[in-house]
């Protein structure tokens, strides 16, 4: 089947896309990086005690290595019906579409979750200790705020993905989990 929308996931759509996809791949996005810029206050937090969770945060120079799932045109409307749901249930997300570069391929425009950094849930340059503490304590929705940290970083690591600060952060909330 052909692809009618390719979506980049970065975080816990990289584990758990929720939706049908026919084609999955390596991809780059020029222009942002991954970040711990958002709180959750829904999937990962509470409005009492926010998680964090990650976010795409406009950055000069910088890429950010993920995945782009190719959709096929009769999961398209359920897909982004879906996506809608689970991305835009705070407004602190901005949909849009941007060209990212496949592994394999040419480049590509995707759907792509970015952070609104006007947003009240933006909390950008937290130090990564900060962001560690808030990590470890935090529980929302959909679980611990310690597991999407793990889930994302493991699956990184699968796919032979680096970044370095999750690989801190997991590091320091197993150790704060420990204390």
């Amino acid at each position: 089947m052909d692809v009618a929308l390719w979506v980049f996931g970065y975080g816990s759509l990289i584990w758990n896309p929720g939706f049908t996809y026919v084609r999955r791949e390596l991809a780059v996005l020029p222009g942002y990086h991954r970040s711990f810029c958002m709180r959750s206050i829904h999937h990962r937090g509470t409005e009492d005690k926010p998680g964090l969770v990650l976010a795409l945060d406009p950055s000069t120079g910088s890429a950010c290595a993920g995945v782009a799932f190719g959709v096929a045109q009769p999961y398209v409307e359920q897909t982004l019906h879906m996506l809608r749901e689970r991305e835009l249930v705070s407004s602190a997300y901005l949909e849009k579409r941007l060209s990212l570069r496949l592994d394999r391929g040419p480049e590509v425009e995707a759907l792509v979750y970015v952070v609104d950094p006007d947003h009240a849930q933006y909390c950008g340059g937290l130090a990564l200790e900060d962001q560690a503490q808030i990590i470890s304590g935090a529980h929302g929705g959909r679980g611990p705020n310690s597991e999407y940290l793990i889930n994302t970083a493991e699956h990184l690591t699968e796919l032979g993905l680096e970044d370095p600060e999750l690989d801190w952060l997991v590091a320091r909330v197993q150790e704060i989990h420990a204390a």
